[in-house]
C-alpha cells in the first residue's frame, strides 16, 4: 500500500475526477480531496492511496508537474508523519528557581 500527496489541485476538482485519472496507473484504494471544514471548499490538495507500490511509482512518474483539470499538479509520496502541528507544547513547569535575593532577572 502506498499513499501519494497531490498538490496544486484546481478548486473545482472532485474526488471522483481524481480517482478516475489515477486509476489509469493501477487499483486506487482511496482518493481524497481535502476540504476546508468550515466552508467545504477544496484546499487545493489531496491524497491517493494505491494497493501496490509499483502503481504509485508509475503515477508519480506520469503525473508529477503535469497539467490536470486545468492546473499543474505536484505528485509525491505522502509522508507518514501523522498529524501536523504537534511537537513540544510544554511550558515552564513548576516555576522553580525564580526570584530570590541576588538572583538575576528572568529573561522574557
Amino acid at each position: 500500500m502506498s499513499k501519494l500527496f497531490i498538490g496544486g489541485l484546481a478548486w473545482h476538482t472532485e474526488e471522483n475526477t481524481l480517482r478516475q485519472k489515477f486509476e489509469e496507473f493501477g487499483a486506487v484504494e482511496e482518493a481524497v480531496v481535502v476540504k476546508d471544514r468550515d466552508t467545504g471548499r477544496s484546499r487545493g490538495f489531496g491524497f491517493v492511496r494505491y494497493t501496490q507500490e509499483g502503481d504509485a511509482q508509475k503515477a508519480i512518474a506520469a503525473m508529477n508537474n503535469v497539467e490536470f483539470d486545468g492546473r499543474t499538479i505536484r505528485v509525491d509520496k505522502a509522508s507518514d508523519n501523522g498529524p501536523r502541528g504537534g511537537g513540544f507544547r510544554g511550558g515552564f513547569g513548576g516555576g522553580g528557581g525564580r526570584g530570590g535575593y541576588g538572583a538575576p532577572p528572568m529573561p522574557y
